[in-house]
């Protein structure tokens, strides 16, 4: 994870894109647990929601760290 990516000459964060790839994973997920009524079983939902963000953004990272290698 140590770098920045280039996209057309402007470079970014390596965490800035996992951050946004995370996001949208998020989203995904965020929605499919709504659809099934998850979040009734849930005591503090945007406590939920900002540990499951933390919990993806270290998937994603470890699986692009695994990629990279």
């Amino acid at each position: 994870m140590i770098g920045d990516i280039d996209i057309s000459g402007v470079f970014l964060p390596t965490l800035l894109v996992l951050m946004g790839i995370t996001y949208l994973l998020f989203l995904a997920v965020h929605a499919v647990l709504t659809r099934l009524h998850f979040y009734r079983l849930v005591w503090h939902r945007a406590l939920f929601n900002v540990g499951l963000y933390a919990l993806l953004l270290g998937v994603v990272d470890s699986f692009s760290r695994y990629l990279m290698t």
